[in-house]
């Protein structure tokens, strides 16, 4: 991999970790599209524990929170945590989602219309229903739900997230922050897992110290700004112009695959 590749893959993972069209199908389709094949889940896991700096400088006062009072709040993000988790465990053991997304790239085409579809769905749910629901035990399992389907590659986590808290009629400011909050223990067990999987298996997947170094510094850099937008974006609920460019490049997905 060279520098330049890495740079271009940590701007794309720390930017479309946050907006909703999913930062896993873009690497995949990026990674295709140079011919990347040694190390790209080492990398890309990488390039999510990347992203996990800005959240939690962007958010450090809702960490905070989680250890507060009664801890409410930390019993329902571990709810909320349960459902990716059976679904990551399960699909680690049976599957390489990403290996088969990659070696059928038409899937992702599939995938990224339906995050599509979830955002125009969010728009106008939020348009026409009152959201001032908090988060309680039935909003985070039913945002965990959400997260647990983002395991997908090209179906956006964070969109999915948004869209399910949404549907459990959570307001927007609780929604944004729970969202991206829920995205920390996610990426710290893909990464456990990963580093779990290069100990046993001898090694890390080839990647050399300097592009993987300034892959993941590209990917906090964009990760900040992209968070910090986005935190307006969902408050605003914005999200037709998401669902346009991913009917876009779900189209350019179906192209590279057939054409």
């Amino acid at each position: 991999m060279e520098i330049w590749q890495a740079i271009v893959l940590g701007a794309v993972q720390g930017f479309s970790e946050f907006l909703p069209i999913s930062s896993s199908g873009h690497l995949i389709l990026l990674q295709h599209w140079f011919g990347i094949t040694e190390g790209v889940i080492f990398f890309s896991v990488m390039l999510h524990l990347g992203t996990l700096i800005p959240v939690v400088i962007v958010l450090w006062k809702e960490i905070l929170s989680l250890f507060k009072k009664s801890f409410s709040k930390f019993w329902c993000l571990v709810l909320a945590t349960i459902p990716a988790g059976i679904v990551g465990l399960i699909f680690s053991k049976a599957i390489d989602l990403d290996a088969l997304f990659a070696e059928h790239i038409w899937l992702l085409g599939i995938t990224f219309l339906l995050t599509a579809g979830e955002m125009f769905f969010s728009e106008i749910r939020t348009k026409k229903v009152s959201l001032d629901n908090t988060i309680n035990v039935k909003s985070s399992l039913i945002m965990g739900s959400g997260q647990a389907l983002g395991v997908l590659p090209g179906l956006s986590r964070s969109g999915t997230t948004i869209t399910f808290g949404t549907i459990a009629k959570v307001n927007t400011k609780d929604n944004a922050n729970f969202t991206f909050l829920m995205s920390i223990p996610i990426i710290l067990a893909a990464v456990l897992m990963q580093i779990l999987d290069g100990i046993t298996g001898g090694g890390f997947g080839g990647i050399d110290f300097l592009p993987l170094a300034f892959g993941v510094i590209t990917s906090v850099v964009t990760g900040y700004i992209s968070i910090k937008f986005m935190l307006k974006i969902i408050k605003k609920a914005n999200y037709k112009w998401f669902s346009l460019y991913l009917v876009l490049i779900a189209i350019s997905t179906f192209i590279t695959a057939f054409v």
